[in-house]
């Protein structure tokens, strides 16, 4: 991981510069006919080994010197004094993912879930993070975890599953006021995932299968209503208008025979009433096959 990572080992670049030295010094010690040189280059590349270190661009280190702070370096090529400098671990500017889970907490309305978050952050201050906190990376962790735990608590379940951003932006706001100190800021916190007990989502399963069908039955109602308002404004035309009343009716008649091979029963009594006996006769002549 980027926190066991440290630039005391030996840099390739030192080994190369110690492999020119010791061979530029033992060619001049056998041109000259003398040890001298050679152990001169052999000397130089030892100190070079161990003195030249190289940080890569997203990374700064800090140099301790007889255990005092004196400063960052990198990123590039530095130097230090060998035994009497050392150096921190690594610090990688970079943005980080920290991955956090939070197994049977119980939400506001004491529901057990388990939940999986996302948190995104990022050292803004090397030095800080060094000198503040010993590890920064469980610590980032850690507090998380127990920020995630006490969000779950002051939210109730559907709050949780259906406003995961606000549970988001709450648990940054939480790391963020622990991190700052450390020159760490939390840049984004995704709730990936909440789950729930199974019988407790089957309950939930049927419980929202039940609203669907009460919301149906509303709806269905509803248009019984309408419908019943509209039959009864109908008939209160009807009443005052006969004719009208006698129009529908020939309408409806001529919508049921006009298919070939339909047969419709008249009442005689609505017959008489309504005078269509001669309309009949005529439609019937009319499709009868010469």
């Amino acid at each position: 991981m980027w926190q066991d990572r440290n630039r005391n080992h030996v840099s390739t670049l030192a080994v190369a510069l110690f492999v020119v030295f010791v061979a530029a010094g033992y060619g001049v010690a056998n041109a000259m006919d003398n040890r001298a040189p050679f152990f001169a280059g052999l000397a130089v590349g030892i100190y070079l080994l161990f003195s030249i270190k190289v940080a890569d661009q997203w990374e700064k280190v800090a140099v301790l010197r007889l255990g005092r702070y004196i400063g960052l370096r990198g990123p590039g090529l530095f130097h230090v004094i060998p035994i009497v400098d050392r150096l921190s671990r690594v610090v990688d500017q970079r943005v980080r993912v920290a991955s956090v889970t939070a197994e049977s907490t119980l939400t506001r309305d004491t529901v057990p879930v388990n939940v999986d978050a996302i948190v995104f952050w990022l050292v803004w201050n090397a030095e800080k993070s060094i000198l503040e906190v010993e590890d920064f990376v469980q610590a980032i962790t850690m507090s998380a975890q127990t920020g995630l735990r006490e969000s779950i608590g002051r939210h109730e379940l559907a709050q949780m599953i259906t406003e995961r951003e606000s549970l988001g932006r709450e648990l940054q706001r939480i790391l963020d006021e622990k991190t700052n100190p450390w020159g760490i800021t939390v840049q984004s916190v995704e709730i990936r995932d909440v789950r729930i007990p199974q019988a407790l989502e089957d309950a939930m399963s049927r419980q929202a299968q039940a609203e669907r069908e009460r919301q149906a039955r509303n709806i269905l109602g509803q248009a019984e209503t309408e419908i019943a308002d509209k039959f009864s404004l109908a008939a209160t035309t009807y009443q005052d208008n006969p004719v009208a009343l006698h129009l529908r009716a020939m309408n409806m008649l001529y919508e049921a025979i006009k298919e070939r091979g339909s047969m419709v029963i008249v009442p005689s009594s609505a017959v008489e009433t309504m005078g269509l006996g001669g309309t009949l006769a005529t439609a019937a002549l009319g499709g009868a096959k010469p």
